[in-house]
């Protein structure tokens, strides 16, 4: 631009100088007189002039233009640094921030990895669950293990006995050991997985009937073997539990089969689910610490009783050593009475002129056999 500037200048100062030419060249060729020439000349003096003062603006002009140039440059400088600085900052701000992020990513990354194999391991175990339920007297001990653990979170090991023999010779998963009324209560555990799954897997109508009929007969004759085997008249409560280790099989003969249901409550079998037994031992836990505050209300009365036998004892006894009390008074006051008795007489001796030949033996009388304490008898 100033390059630009100087061309400008240097264009109009070629321009002035071909004007006064021009002029001087008019001026010569035409004749004129001396007023006419003194004016042309005074007239191109003052345009000279002009163009003069024309050229010192435009180096002033030149001059405040490249001042501004430079003012210009200066904050265009400034704010190319302050770009500079703000796009040099963002980038390292957005340099760590990626860093942060690819490391957070890292670290869902490994922890996406960590779950993957979590769930390959659960799949691993649930397959091998899987083949474990398929057999039954694997599926039996499964039964058996989970009603073990909820009885043992619930009850003290002297409120229940596992594998426990009835005087019929039946041998019962759990016998839980409460005082009469109600008595000991067996709990059987039932696991019907097969018939359950048939009825879960059924896809027409037909299959399903077929397998709801099945899963219902099973039922059946697990609450007819707890019936007969383990209500015990006499020995056992006159009713049973029969422990189903599934919520989804629970729910299944709640919801759809209320007939079984209904017949187990007239066998007086109960059917509980994990959760259902649960509440059942903590009721019965609650049963226990009754029974055991009743029994310790019984200690503590015969305990009273004793302390009032006690009690009356030490009545008789302390009534026996008032009496001696009272005597020892007595005995004390006679006591008194004789030494009072004694020091008078004491007194009346020593008031007696042993000196005196005159006095007469009469006047001293014997004791009187009566009174044996009294040595002499003073007249």
């Amino acid at each position: 631009m100033v390059m630009e500037d100087n061309l400008v200048i240097i264009l109009a100062a070629l321009a002035a100088i071909s004007v006064i030419a021009l002029i001087v060249v008019l001026m010569m060729r035409r004749p004129k007189d001396e007023d006419q020439r003194r004016t042309e000349m005074l007239t191109m003096l003052q345009t000279m002039e002009q163009l003069r003062q024309a050229t010192v603006d435009l180096n002033t002009n030149q001059k405040i233009i490249g001042d501004r140039l430079s003012e210009t440059q200066r904050h265009v400088n400034e704010r190319m640094d302050s770009l500079t600085k703000r796009v040099g900052d963002g980038f390292q701000y957005q340099t760590e921030k990626t860093g942060q992020t690819l490391n957070q990513l890292g670290e869902r990354l490994a922890v996406i990895d960590k779950a993957q194999q979590t769930i390959t391991d659960l799949s691993q175990q649930m397959v091998s669950l899987q083949d474990i339920l398929s057999n039954k007297q694997a599926r039996g001990a499964f039964g058996e293990i989970q009603l073990n653990d909820l009885v043992g979170a619930a009850l003290p090991p002297s409120a229940y006995t596992l594998q426990a023999t009835l005087e019929n010779g039946k041998r019962v998963d759990c016998l839980l050991n409460l005082p009469n009324p109600p008595g000991s209560i067996a709990i059987d555990a039932k696991f019907p997985l097969e018939s359950f799954q048939l009825l879960r897997d059924a896809e027409d109508d037909a299959t399903k009937t077929a397998a709801a009929r099945a899963f219902s007969a099973d039922v059946r004759k697990h609450v007819g073997d707890i019936a007969d085997k383990y209500i015990v008249p006499g020995v056992t409560a006159d009713s049973a539990l029969m422990f189903l280790p599934s919520e989804a099989i629970y729910a299944e003969l709640h919801a759809n089969h209320r007939n079984i249901v209904e017949e187990s409550f007239r066998r007086r079998v109960w059917i509980v689910s994990p959760t259902t037994l649960m509440a059942t031992l903590n009721t019965v836990r609650a049963v226990l610490k009754d029974a055991r505050m009743k029994e310790q209300a019984g200690l503590i009365q015969q305990e009273v009783h004793r302390l009032m036998d006690d009690m009356s004892r030490l009545d008789d006894r302390v009534g026996k050593l008032k009496t001696h009390f009272d005597q020892a008074s007595k005995d004390i006051g006679q006591i008194e009475t004789s030494t009072r008795k004694i020091m008078s007489r004491g007194e009346k001796i020593e008031t007696i002129e042993v000196g005196n030949e005159e006095s007469p033996a009469e006047d001293l009388e014997p004791v009187s056999p009566a009174d044996p304490q009294d040595r002499l008898k003073l007249v």
